[in-house]
């Protein structure tokens, strides 16, 4: 499986997750819904756009969760995670959000700034690694 029903369309000619050698190597995620709106954030009636870095977190690890479920892995199958953000002020909320997913034994984890991503609410970005368990025969 290549492309997750119910998940946001990739935005160019690439897969969700692809399995190879036992591992699910999941495509850069992010908050983006299948409708193309986006978690954490808003824009209100005056045209003022508010973001939230811990919204746009959380949504991206749950669509990671979706992503690998769709494989036979989960979230605890992790084993390798790389965030992007466009700002390293937002690492605190971050940093705090991932903590309610994972502790010391999860997944290695490496954290970048980058200029910007695909669209301009997004905050964040996240691709991993997953081990696909074994299934029992």
């Amino acid at each position: 499986m290549t492309v997750v029903p119910g998940k946001a369309t990739p935005r160019g000619r690439f897969p969700h997750v692809r399995v190879s050698g036992g591992f699910a190597f999941v495509s850069g995620t992010s908050s983006r819904r299948p409708d193309n709106s986006i978690a954490g954030a808003s824009v209100d009636e005056l045209g003022t756009v508010s973001l939230d870095i811990r919204a746009q977190t959380r949504a991206v690890l749950e669509n990671i969760r979706d992503i690998l479920g769709a494989v036979g892995a989960g979230l605890e199958d992790l084993v390798s995670v790389t965030t992007y953000l466009v700002s390293m002020n937002d690492f605190g909320g971050y940093n705090e959000v991932y903590g309610e997913f994972f502790d010391e034994s999860g997944p290695a984890r490496t954290t970048v700034a980058v200029h910007q991503l695909p669209h301009p609410q997004l905050l964040i970005e996240i691709s991993g690694i997953a081990a696909i368990p074994r299934q029992e025969e």
